[in-house]
C-alpha cells in the first residue's frame, strides 16, 4: 500500500516538473518573440527613416521623392493593426524609386550619397531577417501552445497567441546586390 502511493506521488511529482519545464519553455518563448518583434520594429523604423531622409534630401526627383517620402511617414505613422500594410507600401515604393540601377547611381555620385546608399542598402537588407527571426519564434511558440497538455493544463497562461508579421519586404533589385562595407 505504501509502496503504491510512494510511487503515485513519485509519478506526480515527475508530471509537475515536466509540466513546469513545459510552461518555462513557453515563456521563454513568448519572451523571444517580445525581442524579435523589438528587434524587427527597431529595423522597420530605420528602413523607413533612411528613405525619409533620401526623400527629403533633394536627390531625388521631385515625383520619386513625394512617393517615396509619402510612403516613409506613413510606415512610421502606422497603427499596428495597418502596420503590415503600411510596411509593404513603402516596399513597394522602395522598389518603383530604386527599381533601377542609374537611380541608385544618381544617388552614389552627389556628396554624402554614398553613404546614404549604403546605409538604405543595409536597412533594406536587413528588414527580411528581422521579419524571418520574429515569425520563426512565432511558429516555434504557436506549434507549442498548439499541444492538448498545454492547452489542458493552460500552461500558456493570458498570454496572446502569438501572430506573425506578413508584408512585402523584397528589397529592389539595385539595392539587393549592392556589397556593402
Amino acid at each position: 500500500m505504501t509502496a503504491t502511493l510512494i510511487w503515485i506521488l513519485v509519478g506526480l511529482v515527475v508530471i509537475g516538473l515536466y509540466l513546469s519545464w513545459t510552461a518555462g519553455r513557453l515563456d521563454r518563448l513568448h519572451a523571444r518573440i517580445d525581442a524579435a518583434r523589438a528587434a524587427l520594429d527597431a529595423q522597420l523604423l530605420r528602413r523607413a527613416s533612411v528613405a525619409q531622409e533620401l526623400a527629403t534630401s533633394g536627390v531625388l526627383d521631385p515625383a520619386a521623392s513625394i512617393v517615396l517620402y509619402e510612403a516613409a511617414h506613413a510606415a512610421r505613422q502606422a497603427e499596428e493593426e495597418q502596420r503590415e500594410v503600411a510596411e509593404s507600401e513603402l516596399s513597394q515604393a522602395l522598389r518603383a524609386v530604386f527599381g533601377e540601377v542609374q537611380q541608385v547611381e544618381a544617388v552614389r555620385a552627389v556628396p554624402g550619397g554614398e553613404a546614404a546608399a549604403s546605409e538604405l542598402a543595409q536597412a533594406v537588407r536587413r528588414v527580411p531577417m528581422a521579419r524571418r527571426f520574429h515569425n520563426d519564434s512565432v511558429r516555434a511558440a504557436r506549434a507549442l501552445r498548439r499541444h492538448r497538455k498545454v492547452r489542458w493544463f493552460r500552461l500558456a497562461g493570458h498570454a496572446p497567441f502569438p501572430m506573425a508579421f506578413e508584408m512585402d519586404d523584397e528589397p529592389p533589385v539595385a539595392l539587393a546586390d549592392r556589397p556593402t562595407s
